[in-house]
């Protein structure tokens, strides 16, 4: 257990805030630890077919580069992240899915944060809209699904929720563990 003595200094911006502090370590030792309170979030692995997925590319200022990704954002204050996720699929991509289903639920950086992304994997999808948040997405891309391994070995596909949202339906789908129904 670590013993909170004192904050350092604060940061509060509209989604999240972060806070420096001085703990005193179980073996008496003194050190600074930084936490931040971040939002739940939620992210997609939309199927247009059992054969091609959905996904954006975002740019990301602390990379400082664009990225591909599957959609996902942050859940609004009291909202459930299964609406959340069906907000940002449409938000990102202009597809509504007629079917969701939780895949995994982790933590992206347990060492300073206490988010949690929630993946689901998403099909029935339907054009609802022909707007994407143009602030946040540059490109709706469909890509293939037998080649989206490929794309995260080559290092195409670094983001975190990415590589682990479409890993684990996989891992999920060869189990058998994926509703027969999920592409109908």
């Amino acid at each position: 257990m670590e013993e909170k003595i004192k904050t350092l200094g604060t940061l509060h911006a509209n989604h999240f805030s972060a806070r420096l502090d001085v703990v005193r370590l179980r073996t008496g030792r003194l050190t600074e630890r930084i936490k931040i309170d971040h939002p739940e979030a939620a992210a997609v692995v939309p199927f247009i077919d059992e054969k091609r997925i959905l996904m954006v590319r975002q740019w990301r200022y602390a990379l400082g580069a664009e990225t591909l990704e599957i959609p996902a954002g942050k859940a609004d204050d009291g909202e459930d992240t299964q609406v959340c996720a069906h907000r940002e699929l449409i938000e990102e991509t202009g597809y509504e899915a007629a079917r969701l289903i939780p895949i995994f639920s982790y933590y992206p950086a347990i060492g300073y944060s206490n988010e949690i992304i929630r993946i689901y994997a998403a099909s029935g999808l339907k054009r609802v809209s022909e707007e994407n948040d143009e602030d946040e997405i540059s490109h709706v891309a469909e890509v293939e699904w037998k080649h989206v391994q490929d794309l995260i070995l080559r290092g195409i596909i670094q983001d975190g929720k990415t590589v682990i949202g479409i890993s684990l339906f996989g891992t999920r789908m060869e189990r058998g563990e994926i509703p027969k129904d999920f592409f109908k």
